[in-house]
């Protein structure tokens, strides 16, 4: 017997007593039972509130100073990584190396189970060798246990990275090697040790609430609009016009005039529009002040020098 069989099993592989009678039960009463549990998922991101605020606040500070966001995850965990740090860069307009996702067992494990990989501690020491002192390294273990998330967070604690653990085990052994831990307590799942389910759910949610929050402090919002994204494909194009109407209240040919003089731009084009300003001095502006439409309009009505 190893030393990790000695170890109690985490309580995402508890039995649920509230679902013994999964296979009796007819498909609407299916559907009603997975909800009450899902419902569970909901409330255990509520509860870790002030420790996604937290991390919020790290993940705004290191991208400020240049540093980068990594995800480290496998099988259910790692995929909701991947699937968040994808979807930021057509969403808020960054560059794919801003927030980096790292899947055990490499790109094939997106659509293939690869449990093995997620055993192999040293494949993840291997996948964290570029994160930086000047990096965040979140790892992504529902279980708080897998030892590819371990090994990347040893790593990247060395190099001097800040660190975090997103799991659903509150006594997760992994927490040890995080400057943070964000514990969502799902309980058991509705199938037993399943944590595709209500606990991917409540990490999905704490994923797409950091990536999101970030962006906004760091103003790639303007209020609760998308104008980080650049027009390239026609769908785009219509969205960033109807955008502009709605931000600027001009209509559809004012507002595809100023994206085309943009040239492509969204948040080029709003201020432009909001401040009546021609597309390059708007673009200087934004460079001036990181991206943000409501501190290029600040400036604007109460401007200060340039050095």
């Amino acid at each position: 017997m190893t030393g990790r069989d000695t170890v109690p099993p985490p309580l995402t592989e508890s039995r649920n007593p509230a679902t013994h009678d999964l296979d009796e039960l007819s498909v609407p009463e299916l559907v009603d039972r997975m909800a009450d549990q899902d419902r569970q998922a909901l409330q255990a991101v509520r509860a870790a509130r002030e420790d996604i605020a937290h991390l919020i606040t790290m993940g705004v500070d290191v991208l400020r100073s240049g540093g980068r966001i990594h995800y480290f995850g496998a099988g259910s965990s790692g995929r909701l990584g991947v699937l968040d740090a994808a979807e930021v860069i057509p969403t808020f307009g960054v560059g794919p190396q801003v927030f980096v996702a790292h899947l055990a067992g490499g790109p094939a494990a997106m659509t293939a189970a690869v449990e093995e990989v997620e055993d192999d501690a040293d494949a993840g020491t291997l996948d964290a060798i570029e994160v930086t002192g000047a990096d965040l390294a979140i790892g992504l273990s529902a279980s708080g246990v897998t030892p590819y998330v371990g090994g990347a967070l040893r790593r990247a604690r060395a190099t001097g990275a800040a660190t975090a653990l997103v799991s659903a085990n509150p006594s997760a052994p992994l927490a040890a090697d995080a400057d943070l831990h964000i514990a969502l307590a799902t309980g058991p799942e509705a199938i037993t040790g399943s944590t595709r389910m209500k606990a991917g759910t409540a990490q999905k949610l704490v994923l797409t609430t950091f990536s999101t929050a970030v962006m906004v402090r760091l103003g790639r919002t303007y209020s609760n609009l998308m104008v980080s994204l650049t027009a390239v494909n026609d769908k785009l194009r219509r969205r960033s016009v109807r955008l502009l109407c709605e931000a600027a209240a001009v209509d559809a040919d004012t507002a595809g005039r100023a994206l085309a003089a943009a040239g492509g731009d969204t948040r080029v084009a709003l201020v432009g529009l909001l401040a009546d300003l021609p597309a390059d001095r708007a673009r200087h502006l934004l460079a001036r002040h990181e991206g943000s439409v409501k501190a290029v309009l600040r400036s604007v009505v109460n401007p200060v020098p340039e050095s």
